[in-house]
């Protein structure tokens, strides 16, 4: 995520503003990108000295920085040597302790134990260093256009990271919002007329939060090229920024890079019950992505129903909660609780907690760490009369 100080924006009475690299930028970021691919099969520190170097036609040094901190994550580096770097040092030094001979000849003795070249040894010796490591170019060629796109959501997502609360007013394919937030673990609330249309999520920020708000805020900057699936979207974010509260606001005319095509796929945690309460109960339907609930103008989007195959009286929704406070988990059991059902089985994550507290104890929740137990939920399924 980006530091604060590479936050290129301005301030228009509490609304931010951030300085979207745009056409009259791609001449410069060519050159960028050229520079870069001329390092392509060389050492990460020769790339790195490169570019902390100011150049004519370089660009706008606060821009440059933000698209130079975008290339790093697309070029990658892997590590190349014919022989492994701890034992080429282990084997030189013990050498040197041994033998009083001049450098070269000790590595030349040391080469010829290992059956390479001088010059392969001495590639070798600290290739596992992170400045030795070989530039590798991405799979495939970027564009101007694209790395300016890319660098613009690396910035939008810097923004977010500093959210308080953020809202999504989204019309169409709303629903993959939902569900990428459930699968991140997003404390989210939805509101609207449908699952699948005219919904607005109601998120809280990472800066809301006591614990894990970089993994969060990750999680949540995920949902921003998301929304370019959507219809329409419109997304509200209460930011602090420089210990100043102040509101940012995107829509689809924002040049942002876009995400690919979501597919609906479960989590592995999700798939993980779902095989392990089918193989423990037999008796029982497994029902994936059943109906959102309605509860006034609110939509709960339960994970799971099971249904028992001889009495269909015998119904139980299951929600896995990720990130959590105990208000949220409190707030979620009200929600079903006005909808008029006990029939619910919530499962919440320990290791994401976000702040203290307790949670009610008079509800059907399972803590769990890593995998949800399928024999406590079945304990709980079970049970002929519901709380």
């Amino acid at each position: 995520m980006l530091p604060e100080a590479k936050l290129r924006y301005s301030v228009r009475q509490d609304r931010v503003v951030p300085h979207f690299l745009g056409a009259n930028d791609h001449p410069w970021l060519r050159s960028l990108l050229d520079e870069v691919d001329r390092y392509v099969g060389r050492p990460q520190r020769e790339l790195d000295k490169r570019l902390r170097e100011a150049s004519p036609g370089a660009g706008p040094a606060g821009p440059r920085a933000l698209a130079i901190d975008v290339v790093r994550r697309l070029w990658g580096s892997r590590r190349q040597s014919v022989v492994a770097p701890r034992e080429a040092r282990a084997a030189v030094f013990r050498a040197a302790a041994q033998e009083c001979r001049p450098r070269d000849e000790i590595l030349a003795m040391v080469a010829g134990s290992f059956g390479r070249t001088v010059h392969d040894l001495e590639q070798s010796l600290f290739a596992d260093l992170p400045g030795e490591r070989i530039i590798v170019p991405p799979d495939q060629p970027v564009s101007p256009g694209e790395l300016a796109l890319r660098a613009n959501l690396a910035l939008a997502q810097g923004l977010l990271f500093r959210a308080t609360s953020v809202v999504i007013e989204a019309e169409g394919n709303a629903r993959t919002l939902v569900r990428h937030a459930k699968l991140r673990g997003l404390i989210c609330t939805v509101v609207g007329g449908s699952a699948a249309a005219d919904s607005t999520l109601h998120i809280s920020g990472p800066f809301a939060l006591f614990r894990h708000t970089l993994v969060y805020g990750r999680a949540l900057g995920e949902l921003l090229p998301l929304c370019a699936w959507c219809h329409r979207f419109r997304l509200r974010a209460r930011c602090m920024l420089r210990e100043r509260p102040l509101v940012l606001e995107l829509g689809p005319n924002d040049p942002v890079f876009p995400s690919v095509e979501p597919r609906r796929h479960d989590s592995r945690l999700e798939e993980r019950f779902a095989r392990d309460f089918r193989r423990l109960a037999p008796d029982w339907d497994v029902v994936r992505e059943p109906e959102a609930v309605r509860v006034g103008d609110t939509l709960v989007f339960p994970d799971f129903a099971l249904q028992h195959r001889a009495d269909a009286s015998r119904r139980w929704l299951l929600e896995i909660v990720g990130f959590w406070t105990p208000d949220y988990v409190a707030r979620k059991l009200a929600q079903y609780r006005a909808a008029g059902l006990s029939n619910l089985i919530l499962c919440i994550d320990e290791a994401r907690d976000c702040a203290d507290g307790d949670v009610p104890v008079d509800a059907n929740v399972i803590r769990f760490r890593r995998r949800v137990d399928a024999g406590a939920v079945l304990a709980i399924a079970e049970r002929r009369e519901r709380p």
